[in-house]
């Protein structure tokens, strides 16, 4: 069993979901950290640093949000893994810090209490003091810690309030293991878990030294998926768990029981509740968010705030972004002699970092409301409101979240999907959730609404509806497939929606404006790296063979890139594309955005004269074909939009997917099927509204 440095002791940050937990560890780390995944799994890892009120550097490492260290799912087992040692690249945490949300005081000392019976030494954490105070509830921190025998520091991470205190108990060099002890159990199940206990040995699957939580525990696992568990031990131990049952029915239940009473007994001593409880602000907004109608008409309002943002309030640093890279292709034109190694700055480079990067004030604006969304807790009321439509299609609410993380990112996405209890559930969630028109889409749907609706001609009203029916329309195709797979490909009832409500709090806008910069600093590295490789890969294939005489249009049509777009030009032509876009098209496939910065270049290289360096919209807008006509009218631009909906493009996701499901085939289904329906949607747009007349 690995442990850490003494002199900078490793801390674990655990808690339930919505406790604020990782709050308080953004409070505490800031810039300081690192985000990773463990190893084996798609599981998020957070290690920051801090220093104590005395200047001692401390590590903290942010667990995963779990209720129970009974896994049931891949999170909840990591959590468990790491507490007892079991993750050989993660060290044992040598202190814990246990966050709980004082407003659900008996529902988080479940987990509080397995924590305890750790013996690692522990600080208990009542956040969310503010909330409790509205519910006129009154917790003895000072009984509670005598009672548990550990420190007890009340605290509000959205205002750091108790940041101070928390960092002096951090700095104690004498905590002690808590005094909380294991639950009882009856005679005859320890005897059974002494007796599994030497058998896992025998296999690996414990310590040596282990005590009977480790056996308890892993007994007790109902992850499907079983991460960190090799299958010749996961077959013994299923073993074991079989002869459990068969020996004493309804062992697991009994000791959650007893636990819960325990936690009722502790309950009474330190929490003073009003006879009549209050009604909280919480209580009052639900009865608006979620109305069966007025919570709709809600949701479609803050969708429509947010795309309206996303077009009005990103215009101004979108130019500000387009005039500097205008200004950087300019002088890098003016300082170089010319030749091959300035046109791929100036043709490869600049156009196509430039044409994602301007994107960067949308996605930032993206993120920056889903995080407001997700602190105040009016997320999971969108699992609610969504849990009848939902339904409808096989699926409950719980699925809803992941696919909302989707539109964030579709990796995040698929990875949320593990907490779905349902394995069936979950593979439906993960085939759908890259139908949430993510944060990749957005420089493609903005770069062809204002091709189609250029502004200054049209309000950002106009474009935000037009953009709000593009992410409509692909969260109709996710309920649709979802309904199909339910109906036709995996066949089962729906599961029941268990979700917390947590109490509306305000924003730690601290925390978000972390996690942000956090996502702009991935997408810039992204484009510095991926975008700026793809940008040079087509500016060499756009640009080479040379030949004699060429004007610079036909020297594009003879180039490598040329002749792929040609070469698939026969396939897409019905959809209303030349071998331009089948250029952009091909590179897309590596990642959504990637089309923006394709065309940029490859218009760029095109370009006989100081067109160049114009913004690519304008470009586009004004591209024609042989015959004189425009390439991007109104019926292509729709064309083109919905197959970015529901095409299958980002390398990344399909590697994810494969991943999570542990196979090719589920990963290969989902980019066939997506890919096919974007395919058939765009040709049947283009060919009933050429045959209409439009």
């Amino acid at each position: 069993m690995s442990t850490s440095a003494p002199d900078t002791p490793l801390i674990a940050i655990v808690g339930n979901p919505n406790s604020g937990k990782t709050t308080l560890f953004n409070l505490l780390t800031g810039l300081k950290q690192k985000v990773a995944n463990y190893p084996g799994v798609t599981v998020e890892k957070k290690i920051g640093e801090c220093y104590s009120q005395h200047g001692k550097k401390l590590r903290l490492i942010d667990l995963p949000g779990a209720y129970s260290l009974n896994a049931r799912s891949p999170d909840e087992a990591v959590l468990r893994d790491v507490l007892l040692g079991r993750r050989p690249e993660t060290p044992r945490p040598d202190r814990v810090v246990c966050v709980i949300d004082s407003a659900n005081l008996e529902r988080n000392l479940y987990m509080v209490s397995q924590v305890l019976e750790l013996g690692l030494p522990t600080i208990l954490v009542l956040n969310m003091i503010d909330v409790a105070a509205q519910r006129e509830w009154h917790i003895d921190a000072k009984r509670l810690s005598e009672e548990l025998g550990v420190p007890v520091v009340q605290t509000n991470a959205v205002t750091g309030a108790g940041l101070i205190e928390l960092k002096l108990t951090l700095s104690r060099e004498d905590l002690a293991a808590p005094q909380w002890e294991n639950a009882a159990l009856p005679e005859g199940v320890r005897a059974a878990l002494e007796h599994s206990r030497d058998e896992l040995r025998q296999t690996g699957a414990i310590h040596t030294r282990s005590s009977l939580l480790e056996p308890l525990y892993l007994l007790s696992d109902h992850d499907p998926t079983h991460y960190g568990i090799a299958d010749s031990q996961m077959a013994r131990i299923h073993e074991l768990r079989g002869r459990m049952e068969a020996d004493f029915p309804g062992w697991e239940d009994a000791l959650v029981a007893e636990r819960y009473r325990r936690i009722e007994e502790l309950c009474a001593k330190v929490l003073k509740r009003p006879d009549q409880e209050i009604e909280t602000i919480t209580t009052k907004l639900d009865r608006i968010l979620l109305h069966p109608v007025l919570g709709f008409v809600n949701l479609l309002l803050v969708l429509g705030l947010l795309f309206f943002l996303i077009f009005k309030v990103a215009e101004g640093p979108m130019g500000w972004i387009e005039t500097g890279f205008g200004a950087l292709g300019s002088w890098v034109e003016g300082l170089m002699s010319p030749g091959d190694f300035r046109d791929l700055i100036v043709n490869g480079v600049v156009p196509g970092v430039g044409g994602v990067v301007i994107f960067l004030p949308q996605i930032l604006i993206l993120f920056f409301f889903i995080g407001i969304m997700e602190d105040t807790g009016y997320m999971s009321r969108l699992a609610f409101i969504m849990d009848w439509a939902m339904s409808k299609v096989g699926l409950n609410g719980k699925s809803f979240l992941p696919f909302l993380s989707s539109y964030a990112c579709a990796i995040p996405g698929v990875m949320a999907a593990r907490t779905i209890d349902s394995p069936k559930d979950r593979l439906i969630t993960i085939l759908i959730a890259p139908l949430a028109s993510c944060s990749a889409r957005l420089p493609v749907y903005s770069l062809l609404i204002g091709v189609l609706f250029p502004a200054g001609r049209v309000s950002a009203w106009v474009q935000a509806g037009i953009m709000l029916g593009l992410y409509a329309l692909g969260t109709f195709g996710a309920f649709f497939f979802a309904w199909v797979f339910n109906k036709c490909v995996m066949k089962g009832s729906a599961s029941p929606m268990i979700l917390e409500m947590p109490a509306y709090k305000m924003p730690a806008i601290r925390s978000i404006l972390l996690h942000v910069w956090q996502r702009a600093r991935m997408f810039l590295v992204r484009a510095g790296t991926i975008i700026l490789g793809i940008s040079i890969l087509i500016w060499a294939a756009s640009t080479y063979p040379k030949t004699q005489g060429d004007t610079s249009a036909q020297q594009m049509e003879h180039s490598f890139a040329g002749r792929a777009g040609k070469f698939i030009e026969p396939a897409i032509a019905p959809l209303g594309y030349d071998w331009k876009i089948g250029i952009g098209l091909i590179g897309s496939f590596a990642a959504r955005e990637v089309f923006n910065s394709t065309m940029g270049v490859v218009y760029a290289v095109e370009s006989e004269d100081d067109d160049n360096l114009a913004p690519l919209r304008d470009k586009l807008a004004g591209e024609r074909r042989p015959g004189g006509g425009l390439v991007y009218t109104p019926l292509v631009c729709i064309s083109l939009l919905v197959f970015y909906v529901f095409a299958m493009q980002c390398v990344s996701t399909v590697a994810i997917v494969r991943r999570e499901t542990g196979s090719w085939k589920w990963a290969l289904f989902q980019l066939g099927y997506m890919t096919g329906t974007a395919y058939l949607l765009s040709l049947l747009i283009f060919q009933i509204g050429s045959a209409l007349g439009f």
